[in-house]
C-alpha cells in the first residue's frame, strides 16, 4: 500500500531540524516532503512584491537563512518540494512551523499541525496594530504573530504558559495542546560537551537591526561588560545578523580579549558559561532549564513560566504520533483533541530501561 504524503513547511536551521526529526517517525507511514515557508493565495502577488523588493530580506523565507535549509534538504537526501509546485503532490497533511506565511489554498484543504518553533518574537505597537486591525501577520517581520492567522487544525506547544500565550494572540484554545518542542524538551544534555571554554559570561544576540527593530549595539555591548564586571566575555552572534558590522562593534566597545563565535553549538557555549546575557533568543530557554543566571529584554518571571517541557526529549514523538492520529481521524481539530489520549513517552522509555537491565 503506498504511503501517505506529507509536506513540512521549514524555515530557519531549528525550523528544519525540528521538522526532520518529526519526519523521521513517520516514515513508516508517510512520504515526507519539505519546502521553504511560502506564501499561496489572494496576496500571492503582494508577498512576490515584497520579495522582489528586497521587503522580506531580513526574514527566513530569502537569502542566506533559505540556503542553509536548502544545503540541509540536499546533504539529507529529502525531497525539496519548494512551494509545492517540484513534484504535483496532493498532500494529506501538512506540518507548518509558522502560521505567519502559509499557502492558504493548501493549508484550507488540507488537515494542518502546527508545531511551535521557539521564542515569539515580542508584540510591539506595529505588531499590536496589526493584531488589532486583522492585517496580514507577515507585515510584522517576526514570530510576534505566530497565531494570529488561527488557520491550522492542531497547535503543538512548548508549555502550558505558552497554551496561554497563543490563545491571547489568536489560536482558539480548543486546538491547543502542549507537546514540548525539539531541540528545547532535553537540555540537560547539552552539559556535555566539547566547548574548550568554562567560566565565562556569554552574550547571545539577536539580529533585531535585521529586522527593522531599533537598537544600540555599542549601549547594549558596554552593558554586557558592565555585567561582567572583569570575568571573560563571549559574544556568539545571531546567524542572521551582518557579521562584519557586529564584529567591528565588539571589537571597539568590548573589553580586550573578548571573544567572537559566528558559528557553533550555541547551547554547549551556555552549558559552559557562568552567566548569560540575551536580548531576544529562544537560547534563554537553555540558560534557564540550566539553572544559569540569565538576563532578556523579556520579562525573566514569564519566561520561567513559559519555560518549554522538558520531557527527556520525547516532544518529537508526541508530535509525530498526534500527527499520525489526526490524519486517520475523521473531523476537526478540536473533536479530535477531545478525545485523544496522548501516550506517556517517558513511561514507555522508563519500561524499556528497566527490562534491558534485567
Amino acid at each position: 500500500m503506498s504511503r501517505k504524503k506529507v509536506l513540512f513547511l521549514i524555515g530557519s536551521p531549528n525550523q528544519t531540524t525540528q521538522m526532520h526529526q518529526i519526519a523521521q517517525l513517520l516514515e513508516d507511514e508517510f512520504e515526507p516532503y519539505f519546502s521553504q515557508l511560502y506564501y499561496d493565495g489572494w496576496m500571492r502577488g503582494f508577498y512576490k512584491f515584497l520579495l522582489r523588493t528586497g521587503g522580506l530580506n531580513p526574514t527566513i523565507v530569502t537569502g542566506k537563512i533559505k540556503a542553509k535549509a536548502d544545503k540541509y534538504l540536499a546533504e539529507h537526501g529529502l525531497n525539496n518540494d519548494f512551494e509545492g509546485r517540484q513534484f504535483g503532490n496532493t498532500y494529506d497533511l501538512i506540518v507548518c512551523c509558522s502560521d505567519v506565511i502559509v499557502p492558504w489554498p493548501l493549508v484550507r484543504a488540507t488537515k494542518t499541525v502546527f508545531v511551535q518553533e521557539g521564542m515569539t518574537d515580542p508584540l510591539n505597537l506595529w505588531g499590536r496594530l496589526i493584531r488589532k486591525l486583522n492585517w496580514m501577520p507577515i507585515l510584522a517581520i517576526g514570530t510576534a504573530l505566530n497565531g494570529l492567522a488561527n488557520c491550522c487544525d492542531i497547535y503543538c506547544v512548548a508549555s502550558e504558559g505558552y497554551r496561554k500565550h497563543f490563545n491571547y494572540v489568536g489560536v482558539d484554545r480548543n486546538k491547543l495542546i502542549v507537546t514540548g518542542i525539539p531541540n528545547f524538551d532535553n537540555i540537560e544534555q547539552v552539559r556535555h560537551n566539547d566547548f574548550p571554554h568554562h567560566g565565562y559570561v556569554l552574550v547571545a544576540t539577536s539580529d533585531l537591526r535585521e529586522t527593522y527593530t531599533p537598537e544600540n549595539r555599542p549601549k547594549f555591548i558596554r552593558e554586557c561588560a558592565r555585567i561582567a564586571a572583569g570575568r571573560p566575555l563571549i559574544f556568539k552572534l545571531h546567524p542572521n545578523e551582518t557579521l562584519p558590522r557586529a564584529v567591528d562593534e565588539i571589537r571597539q566597545h568590548a573589553p580586550p580579549g573578548t571573544l567572537i563565535y559566528t558559528e557553533g553549538n550555541t547551547d554547549h557555549m551556555i552549558a559552559n558559561c557562568v552567566e548569560l546575557i540575551t536580548q531576544y533568543s529562544t537560547v534563554v530557554y537553555v540558560g534557564l532549564a540550566l539553572g544559569k543566571p540569565v538576563h532578556s529584554y523579556f520579562d525573566v518571571d514569564d519566561l520561567k513560566r513559559k519555560l518549554p517541557w522538558q520531557n527527556g526529549g520525547t516532544s518529537s514523538r508526541r508530535i509525530a504520533a498526534i500527527c499520525r492520529a489526526f490524519s486517520r481521524f475523521e473531523g476537526s481539530g478540536p473533536a479530535f483533541l477531545r478525545q485523544y489520549q496522548p501516550e506517556d513517552f517517558a513511561a514507555s522509555e522508563r519500561a524499556d530501561e528497566t527490562l534491558a537491565v534485567h
